[in-house]
């Protein structure tokens, strides 16, 4: 009898534990605001923390974390021109300025006052040439800001077949951004963006030279790289967020990009959850009923893009967010989680 007994409160508690993992996971989604010297508000999961041993926030926390995440996160970011200026931490710094000695943080604060001022030439050139031709401006931006991603991609590809340094997450995060951004250059394709042959020329040929900067840049120093490229996605962000300040009520009476809607809605969406590696898979899934959502999700996409490239910076900190769940599973495995439950957790 007693064995009987001990044996029902063993498994009452075993299936208690599995059942609070489960909704732990689901809850961990749910992110910690945490402001980085560089004044970006860099939105980190609890399992970048520690992937597997810091305890999830509680459900209560988590629904009030949520409901401020977006104004917190995407309106009140980006301020490029603070890079310089910045203490440790922040921007490819290590986080104890303690530890790191006095000439890493010239070297740090040389690369980013090389990135700020070309990024700022740039945009001094765009503001000039497409002060009121806003799709063929943006043609121009998303035509550059893919450009990083297969710079990244070659010299990794490059350093494996060398045998130098393999990190598959890199490979599959950074392609997940460029298709991403792809899909963003195509919708302003579909919008017209690309209907000069000026348009076309300029952004191809400092694609072209942008391409060749990158790998050099990126061979030299991974942290400049990926600052400049923070750099030119944090530009896009506030064009975006001006854009749809400025033009929110028209935007709202147009109907969607179909290019939108398929991306953002349509298929499978494992390549859009892949860049946002701030957050878990299937945390965020837009709505797209108008050109106002459609440049408000773009909006959003150059936040995350940003928040990776920030991760990036820290050599050998980036992971794919579908690792997560797939430790996460092989955790749970030993607590005799069906498999049915572990395969909805990495949906």
């Amino acid at each position: 009898m007693a064995t009987s007994t001990s044996s029902v409160v063993l498994g009452i508690s075993v299936s208690s534990s599995t059942s609070l993992k489960i909704r732990s996971f689901r809850n961990a989604p749910t992110v910690l605001n945490s402001h980085t010297p560089s004044g970006l508000n860099v939105v980190t999961s609890p399992h970048h923390r520690h992937a597997a041993s810091q305890r999830p926030l509680s459900r209560v926390q988590a629904t009030v974390l949520q409901e401020d995440e977006e104004k917190v996160v995407v309106e009140e970011s980006f301020q490029s021109k603070s890079y310089p200026e910045n203490g440790g931490g922040g921007n490819g710094e290590p986080p104890d300025a303690s530890s790191s000695s006095g000439l890493e943080k010239w070297v740090v604060k040389i690369e980013q006052s090389i990135n700020i001022f070309l990024t700022d030439s740039v945009i001094k050139i765009l503001d000039t040439l497409y002060h009121d031709r806003h799709y063929a401006r943006f043609f121009v931006l998303e035509t550059i800001a893919r450009v990083p991603y297969f710079a990244f991609m070659s010299v990794l590809h490059l350093y494996e077949s060398f045998g130098w340094w393999r990190r598959a997450d890199y490979l599959k995060v950074h392609f997940a951004e460029s298709w991403n951004e792809m899909h963003h250059l195509l919708i302003m394709e579909e919008l017209g963006g690309n209907s000069w042959w000026f348009d076309r020329f300029l952004a191809q040929h400092i694609a072209v030279f942008y391409y060749f900067m990158t790998v050099f840049m990126y061979m030299l120093s991974p942290r400049m790289a990926y600052h400049f490229s923070e750099c030119v996605e944090s530009h896009a962000f506030e064009t975006y967020d001006k854009f749809i300040k400025d033009q929110g009520e028209q935007l709202k009476k147009l109907p969607a990009s179909n290019v939108a809607v398929k991306y953002y809605t349509e298929g499978n969406l494992y390549l859009f959850d892949e860049f946002q590696t701030a957050r878990p898979p299937t945390s965020r899934r837009p709505k797209i009923e108008n050109m106002y959502d459609v440049f408000l999700n773009i909006r959003d996409d150059e936040a995350e893009h940003c928040k990776t490239m920030k991760a990036c910076q820290t050599h050998g900190g980036l992971r794919s967010p579908h690792s997560y769940t797939d430790d996460a599973c092989e955790e749970d495995a030993g607590y005799g989680l069906p498999q049915a439950d572990c395969e909805e957790l990495t949906q």
